[in-house]
This record gives structure tokens, sequence and C-alpha cells, in this order.
């Protein structure tokens, strides 16, 4: 049965419903259960745009008057339709949906092999298909027919080679360095977002796409019709919610290492980039300054002066960011009455601990909004109050010692059902305390995220990857990915997080062009923990001393000839401020994420929907890493329909064609697009 209600349409077949509604502009919503009701929740979605839709039912007395007469399986049969401007849904007697742009060209269709016309039809393979798993919940499926010209850009970060996720199966769950955003934009023109946080995959296979989730009481998923990748992107980003304007001190450049063990040391470090005459914007406090995990205050014999710290570096100029984890640990002074209160994660069976770093911990149920405001009313306490006032949300996926989710329950319900929304929660937290502080512009830099997570302010870093260019390659494919999922607001840890050595030539060059790449990232940040490893000679019992120091991973760490390169490109970075500024209002205004694939600028051009070694940094540069050991040439495409100068040497080309350049140890392969800013003409 097809009819409308309440501005949907509605197919209902035995003891399944399927709901259509209007989402915003261009947009529909899909939800179907095998339940009485859905559950209500708009997930990744903010509350309800608003949508006109146009619905069409028609019966079997009309199915003459068929329009899309190709979308069904036989003769005289009822289906309906909705259109909301730019895509129309329709679904079939046989409750087939199919999904079209305004000159009524198919977008997305769900396989199904049991329609009567189809040659696979005893195979009985439904298109939606709901398997009991517990009470009223289900392991479910969504499939769609696969087109051989398709291409798949987004999805989050994937630890792989691949840009185009065309041919990989995705895991939909978040770890360490793994960032399942589940929204896609397809060069055929739609983008589509899996609205669901279950715990699942997805395969986008040459015979097929599939979504599954493990666990869950709907099916949920937006598809958007728009005629370029920006146009969808915008509508999406319209629809989860836009990052916040980025604030001065994110444009510029950032120091870390794993890590200052002292107020000294930091301090040390900050004046010696200001004797040396270095922009520096933010210096960060990494992990284990605090007595315990889950007390959330500085070890005071280290850090004995925390609001004279913060002064002494802000009148350098200077913001203070610190390490904050969701580990409470069983000695936590803060452990039993989080405990009474309901405030940490569960587990269904065996002993109740989550993670083992240095102690035994349980993290704090980020999906309870009491636990957030508990935490939040510490940070306020011991860090904000104090003056240290940028939170760097580390193990924010959470990272389970073993990845058993189905061992683990939130108050929002088992991890196999919610688990992927964690991490927007528990950036969340902090973003209402911020706000409800004063800080009309939030930013946490954070080790996950999932869709929607762009309006609390999240700046999503790559995760603990390693230091070498293979890594390196697979990070700028990564943060692509992430631009195209809707978090614009991306970073790496330059010259990558382990197992390298300062003194290795071949790290040095890697550093080298991973800062080069760095200043035309979104947020320019150094980190990583170097060899060889530091010990700790203080006291061993408290949380400080349990963990040492990696190596010194400042610019001027690595010998003459890469800081010289590295203070160019800070240089460079102040340069840049101006631009990437006006570029981060857009981002906030529009969704426009500053850095993107080629083909977000020119998707006419079919050879930039192709290439996934080079980017544009706002809509002026073309930027084409270096990202192999002892390569100082390459070939770069150049999109076509505008004119490129290079930055280096002044060279002008014009657009639609694959040129060879040089580029020695200190230059990054970069043009600007038809004559903008002269100025940088020679500063690389």
């Amino acid at each position: 049965m097809i009819f409308k209600k309440d501005n949907c349409l509605i197919y209902q077949y035995d003891n399944e419903t399927v709901q259509i509604e209007p989402w915003g502009n261009n947009a529909v919503r899909v939800r179907a259960s095998m339940n009485a009701s859905f559950t209500g929740n708009n997930w990744a979605l903010e509350e309800k745009a608003e949508g006109k839709g146009e619905i069409v039912v028609y019966d079997d007395r009309d199915a003459s008057a068929v329009v899309y007469a190709n979308m069904y399986s036989g003769k005289n049969e009822s289906f309906g339709s909705l259109t909301n401007g730019k895509i129309t849904a329709v679904v079939n007697a046989d409750g087939v949906l199919s999904f079209y742009n305004q000159d009524k060209k198919l977008l997305l269709k769900e396989q199904w092999k049991r329609l009567k016309d189809c040659p696979s039809m005893p195979l009985n393979v439904y298109g939606r298909e709901f398997k009991a798993v517990a009470g009223d919940s289900f392991h479910a499926a969504a499939r769609f027919i696969a087109d051989d010209e398709e291409k798949i850009f987004g999805m989050g970060q994937y630890q792989q080679k691949y840009m185009n996720m065309k041919g990989c199966m995705l895991e939909l769950a978040q770890r360490n360095s793994q960032v399942s955003v589940p929204f896609y934009v397809s060069n055929i023109g739609y983008g589509f977002l899996w609205n669901n946080p279950a715990v699942g995959k997805v395969t986008f296979g040459v015979n097929g796409t599939e979504w599954e989730a493990e666990c869950t009481k709907d099916l949920d998923y937006l598809v958007i019709a728009g005629d370029t990748p920006a146009e969808i992107e915008e509508t999406y980003m319209g629809l989860v919610g836009k990052a916040p304007m980025m604030p001065e001190y994110g444009l510029g450049f950032w120091q870390c290492k794993l890590r200052y063990q002292t107020q000294e040391q930091l301090l040390a470090v900050a004046h010696k980039y200001k004797e040396l005459g270095l922009p520096l914007d933010v210096i960060v406090v990494d992990f284990f300054h605090w007595t315990q995990q889950g007390e959330y205050k500085f070890d005071e014999k280290y850090w004995p002066d925390v609001p004279g710290m913060c002064k002494e570096l802000a009148d350098m100029g200077i913001r203070v960011m610190v390490s904050v984890w969701p580990t409470v640990d069983y000695r936590s002074e803060n452990f039993r009455e989080m405990m009474e209160k309901g405030y940490l994660v569960r587990t269904e069976s065996g002993v109740r601990i989550a993670m083992t770093c240095f102690g035994q911990e349980l993290f704090f149920d980020a999906t309870n909004p009491d636990a957030r405001s508990y935490v939040w009313s510490k940070i306020k306490e011991n860090y904000w109050d104090k003056g240290a006032r940028l939170y760097w949300l580390d193990v924010a996926e959470p990272e389970y010692t073993t990845y058993d989710f189905s061992n683990y329950r939130y108050q929002l319900g088992s991890v196999m059902e919610v688990g992927n929304i964690y991490p927007k929660l528990y950036t969340k937290g902090f973003y209402d305390g911020m706000k409800a502080e004063g800080d009309e512009n939030p930013i946490n830099l954070v080790r996950s995220a999932w869709a929607g997570s762009a309006k609390y302010g999240s700046l999503v870093w790559s995760g603990d990857i390693d230091s070498t260019f293979e890594c390196f390659r697979r990070q700028m494919r990564a943060g692509l990915s992430m631009a195209m999922a809707g978090i614009p607001w991306w970073t790496t840890d330059i010259g990558g997080f382990h197992g390298a050595s300062g003194e290795d030539p071949t790290f040095r060059k890697l550093f080298i062009r991973w800062f080069q790449y760095a200043c035309f990232c979104p947020v320019m940040r150094l980190h990583g923990n170097r060899e060889p490893q530091k010990g700790f000679e203080g006291d061993m019992v408290s949380g400080i001393g349990l963990f040492g120091s990696g190596a010194d991973n400042e610019v001027y760490s690595f010998g003459e000839e890469v800081f010289e390169i590295c203070k160019k490109y800070m240089f460079l970075r102040e340069t840049l401020k101006p631009y990437i500024k006006e570029q981060m209002r857009i981002t906030h205004e529009k969704g426009t994420p500053i850095m993107r694939p080629l083909f977000y600028d020119f998707p006419e051009d079919k050879k930039a929907w192709e290439t996934d070694d080079a980017y544009m940094f706002g809509p002026d540069f073309c930027v084409a890493p270096m990202m192999e050991e002892d390569l100082y040439e390459r070939e770069v495409y150049l999109p076509e329909g505008s004119k490129w100068t290079s930055v280096h040497d002044g060279s002008v080309y014009e657009g639609g064609q694959t040129i060879q350049v040089q580029a020695a140890l200190d230059v990054i392969p970069v043009f600007l697009r038809d004559d903008k800013l002269p100025e940088l003409k020679g500063l690389i």
C-alpha cells in the first residue's frame, strides 16, 4: 500500500513501513522499520528542515500515466513519487525505491533480485533486509544498483591509498586513525548520508552497493541531488550543521610533541621560538600531565603555576592547549562518584575494564548529558579558570584496548547500535561548556568524528600514524575524503607520529615535505613521538611519572637545513593568514571546505575527477605535494578552464594539461589560478 501522510510518502507491506519525506532543499530522507514506529532520532541531522514535497500516488486505474515507467516491474501497478526541488523519490508496488534528478536522470536505485521481469527473480534478495538480533533491534541492510562509471568521494578517514571509494569495503566503526563519517558525493550528481550510528560496514562493489548496520531499529538515510559537488556539499552541511568561524589562533602555527613533561620545559620551548623570531600561535600540553586519568587537572608538583604560565604565554601571543582523555582510572578521586551516578561506560559481560594504559580504566559516557556536564565542570575548575582554554580531546573514538564493540554499552544504547556517535557527543560536551563561558567560536582538537561533528568545532587530526612516505601519501587522500564527508577542519602530525629519529636523513626529508604540505592544510600543526625516547627522572607514582617523552620535536631540532626551510614556510603561512581567514569564513557560512579535491572547483573536467595527488586550497591554489623520497620533479595536472601561475618561478600554464615541474627539497609545487594573489610569487 502506498499513500500520503503529513507531507510524507508512505509505503507499507506486511510489517514493514517505509517513510519518504522532504528534508531541506533538494533532499529526501528515507526511513524503514519493521517496528510499529520509528525511533524518532534525527542522529546527524539538525531539527527537521523545511521542505515542500510534491507527492503523487498512482493507483492501478491510472498507472498508464506513469512518467517513470521504467521504475516498476509490471503493468497496471500502483506507485508513488515525492519531488523536493531537484530530487524525486519513487516507490513502486513492490516497494522498490529509486531517485531521480530534475532532468529525470536516474541517480540511485535499490537492488532487488525478486522482481517479476528480473532474470535473477528466484534469488529472493531484497533491497532492504531486516534480520532480528534481539528485542526490537535488527541486523539491517540496504542494497543499491552499482553504476560502472560512478566515482565516490568522502566517507571520512580510512588509512588506505584510495580516495575514490568505488571498489572499497569500509568498516563503519571508529578506531585510532580511522574516522567513520558515512557521507559521500558521487560524480553522478548526488550525495548520500547513511544516517545511522551503528557499527557496520559498506561495500561499494562493482556489482552492487551494500550498507549494513549490525544492530539497529531503523534504516535511515538521506539522498541529495545537485548540479555540482559544491551544491551537494553545501546542502549537506546546511542539514547537519556548519563549522563555527575559525578563530585567529587557528590560522597560524601550532607546536606540540610527545611530551613536555614540566611547566619549565614548555616555557623554555615557547621562549626559544620567540628568541628565534618565529611565529607561534598555540603550544600544547600533551597527556600524563595529570595526577590520575579521570582527575582532569595538572600535577602541581611539575606544573606549579598554571595561571602564571598561561599569562606568560599569552603575553607572547601564544595560546595553551591541554590534552584531555575520556578515560577514568579506578584510582581516580572521581571514579566512585562517576560510577555511582552512572557516568561510566558499561560492559555487557566480564571484568568492567575498557582500556589498560598504566592502569585500569573506563571511559566516561559521552552519550549521557549529565556525564558531559560533570566532566566539563572539572575541566572548568582545573583548566579553564586557570587560563588553559583550548582542549585536545584525545582517544575520542574511544580507543578500546580490545575493539570488542559488542561488549560495551552507553546510556544511549549498545555500542553496536550507537557507537559511532560517541566522538560527536564527546566534542559537544566541551563545545557547550566553552560557549556557556563566552567563547563564541570554540575549537577542539579531536581524534575522531561523525556526521555533524563540524558544528561543534571539531578539528580532527589523523591519529597516531607512522612516519613514512607511504603513510604521508595516505594522509593527503584521507584529508580530502574528510573534507568531502563534511569535516572541513582537519590536520595531521607533521612528520607522522610513530617511529622516526630526528637524526635519520630519510626522516628529515620526510619532515620537510610534510611541513610544506601542512602549510596548505586547514591547520598547520607539528606533533610526534620522536626517537630515542627520554625517561622521566621525577616521581614515578603519580600519573606524570608513568610516561617518559619523545626526543626533541621543534623546527630547530633537526639541523640547519631543515630549520631554514621550516622557517620559510612558517612565514609563508603568516602571509597566507588573510586568505585562509576568508576561506574559513566561507566554510562557516556555506559549508565549503577550504581543502578539497580538484573536481570540487572543476566538476566539468573529467581529468579532475581522476586526480588524487593534488588538491585545491581554497579556489585559488592548486597544491601538488612531493610525497616520495628523493623525488625532485613530478607531473602535475592543472584543471582546464583556468590559467595557472607557478608560485615558485612565475611560469604560466594553460589549464587542461599535465606538466612536468621541478621541485628542489625546499620547494612544493603550488599554482595560482587566473592571476590571483600575484604578491605571493617567489615566496616558495
